[in-house]
């Protein structure tokens, strides 16, 4: 949690009984308060994490904070450097996000892809773990209504800029609901999938490693949407998973080798034994033929 504490100029100003001072100005409280609730028409970032929310936008700010490169490259989208700390901070805001263990933090003025994107290629290049709650980390570049005519009507729009000619390119769609019954995996999918290939024929699903994932994330009665790179590279976008050594993976992938050598091996075996098995019953059949049977010797 940031906090920015102004004192006043004049502590000793308005002295009487019975009046309060507040020496310090709190411009940002961790925790959404009542009327800060995430609604159709916000951008920001969607943050998953392990019980602790307040603990959470805690460590979601102090990854903001080390980003300053980043936040200076970014703000040349938006004018110049901005010197007003108050200004700055609202641009980062948190709000109920309708769900248990789900912090959404609103961004003004940036682009929330452009910033996770960076967190996590530098957590993926330096393998430094810089969080304890936070699992997953999702830009929402644009809330809709979750109703399915809604988000066919935005989606429409909102997909352009990556996918309309002449811009094309692989894609695979993850979904996720929450406290949400209305809508359906399947047919969200199937008519985000149509748009898609509507907007250019040329635009292919890749189920193991595209180009662009297409993030629908529902929650109540607000549909999240984003579209992201390097989906599968960064882990579906898990900071506890990122950070993990090239070592761990390739431990990870030959003992899933070692099992698959090992069913082959086995396999291999099962056959050999099953040859021999064969062989010898054809070799004991031909020495019942070569033998004369007691009923011809009887004849002769």
């Amino acid at each position: 949690i940031r906090l920015n504490l102004e004192q006043q100029k004049n502590p000793t100003e308005g002295s009487s009984l019975g009046q309060k001072h507040f020496p310090w100005t709190c411009y940002f409280s961790g925790r959404a308060r009542g009327g800060r609730q995430l609604e159709a028409g916000m951008r920001g970032i969607l943050i998953t994490c392990n019980m602790n929310e307040r603990k959470c936008v805690g460590e979601a700010y102090s990854l903001r904070l080390r980003e300053d490169d980043v936040e200076a490259a970014l703000r040349k989208e938006v004018g110049q450097i901005r010197a007003s700390t108050e200004h700055k901070l609202r641009r980062f805001q948190s709000v109920e996000s309708g769900a248990n263990n789900v912090v959404f933090i609103r961004t003004q003025g940036i682009e929330p892809e452009n910033l996770v994107h960076h967190i996590l290629k530098d957590m993926h290049t330096t393998k430094k773990k810089k969080t304890r709650v936070i699992l997953r980390m999702l830009p929402i570049s644009g809330t809709c209504k979750a109703f399915m005519e809604d988000m066919k009507k935005y989606t429409e729009t909102f997909f352009e800029p990556w996918f309309k000619v002449p811009n094309k390119g692989t894609f695979q769609i993850v979904y996720k609901a929450r406290n949400n019954s209305h809508m359906s995996r399947e047919e969200v999918i199937k008519e985000l999938a149509g748009i898609v290939g509507s907007l250019n024929p040329e635009n292919k699903v890749d189920l193991n490693n595209p180009q662009y994932t297409i993030v629908v994330e529902i929650i109540k009665n607000v549909c999240c949407l984003s579209v992201v790179r390097d989906y599968v590279l960064f882990r579906k976008y898990n900071l506890q998973e990122v950070v993990k050594s090239n070592k761990e993976d390739a431990q990870q992938k030959s003992s899933v080798t070692e099992e698959k050598d090992s069913k082959a091996e086995k396999k291999e075996v099962e056959e050999e034994e099953n040859s021999k098995e064969v062989t010898q019953e054809n070799k004991n059949e031909g020495e019942q033929e070569t033998n004369p049977k007691e009923n011809d010797i009887l004849t002769v």
